[in-house]
């Protein structure tokens, strides 16, 4: 499965276990496939925030919260306007198709 965004996923003052995590998540196949999946989630579920989009797909919420930013860079999603999230009651930004 191709990968939607290639952008680092470590920063270079993370330490080295993180660098091989995201290393291990990219070279494994998994970090595309989440991708997809959680670009599906939103072309499913447009408007929602990554918890309510996280809950709608049947996937752990930080999945939706660390592959969204990648989606967007990739111009695959855009941030709409914040509202009250239905599953944190607090204010999140919503997703969208772009």
């Amino acid at each position: 499965m191709e990968l939607l965004s290639s952008m680092p996923i470590a920063r270079e003052t993370d330490p080295e276990t993180s660098h091989l995590a995201a290393e291990e998540v990219t070279t494994s196949g998994r970090r595309a496939v989440q991708q997809h999946a959680v670009l599906a989630a939103v072309m499913a579920h447009p408007g929602l925030t990554s918890r309510e989009l996280a809950q709608a797909a049947g996937m752990d919420r930080y999945v939706a919260g660390r592959r969204l930013p990648e989606l967007e860079a990739a111009k695959r999603v855009r941030k709409g306007e914040a509202r009250e999230c239905r599953v944190s009651k607090r204010l999140a930004v919503t997703w969208w198709p772009a």
